[in-house]
C-alpha cells in the first residue's frame, strides 16, 4: 500500500538504484532520458555528504526493505534574502502508477517544510507527463504555468509545467 511508503536517507547499496537512472534509457523514462551522464557523479557526492547538503538533497523512496526509487530536492535562489526548493522524483518503472510516487512526494514536501524555513516548494514536470501532473495535485501543487521551450530532450525543446505549494496550503 501507498500508506507504508517512506523515506530514508541513501546507504552505498542504494547507489546502485540511483546509477540506473543515468546508464538506463528505460528506467530514467521518456521524459527523463536526457542521454549518458556521468554515472558516478552520485557516488562521489554520497562519499562527500551522503546526498544531504545544504544546498539540496536526496532521500530513498522505500517500501520496507526495498527501495522503489529516489526523491531530492535543490535550492533555487528567488531574491537576494530567500529561496525555495525545486524538488522531483525518479522511480523505477515496476513501481510506477501504484500510489507510491503520490506518497513520497507527499512525505518530502511535509519533511521539507518540517525541517527548513522555505515558504514554497516548486516542482516542473514535461507537458506530456500527465501522471506527474496529476501526482503534484494530489500532494496540493498549483499548476502556475507553461514554460516554453524549457528543456532539450532527444534532439527537440520541450514545453515544461511550473507547479508550487506554499507553507500554509499544506
Amino acid at each position: 500500500m501507498a500508506d507504508d511508503v517512506a523515506l530514508r536517507s541513501v546507504t552505498e547499496a542504494d547507489l546502485k538504484v540511483i546509477e540506473r537512472f543515468l546508464a538506463e534509457p528505460e528506467v530514467a523514462g521518456p521524459f527523463e532520458w536526457h542521454g549518458w551522464k556521468d554515472p558516478f557523479r552520485f557516488r562521489r557526492r554520497w562519499a562527500e555528504n551522503g546526498l544531504l547538503g545544504d544546498d539540496g538533497g536526496t532521500l530513498m523512496v522505500a517500501l520496507g526493505a526495498d527501495a522503489l526509487g529516489f526523491v531530492a530536492w535543490r535550492k533555487v535562489v528567488t531574491s537576494m534574502s530567500s529561496y525555495c526548493w525545486n524538488m522531483g522524483i525518479g522511480l523505477l518503472p515496476e513501481f510506477q502508477g501504484k500510489g507510491y510516487g503520490t506518497e513520497a512526494q507527499r512525505l518530502l514536501v511535509r519533511y521539507l517544510f518540517a525541517h527548513t524555513q522555505v515558504h514554497r516548494i516548486e516542482a516542473a514536470t514535461d507537458v506530456g507527463n500527465i501522471a506527474e501532473q496529476r501526482s503534484l495535485e494530489k500532494v496540493g501543487f498549483q499548476r502556475e504555468g507553461v514554460m516554453r521551450g524549457h528543456a532539450f530532450r532527444d534532439g527537440t525543446w520541450h514545453d515544461t509545467l511550473l507547479y508550487g505549494v506554499l507553507r500554509d496550503e499544506v
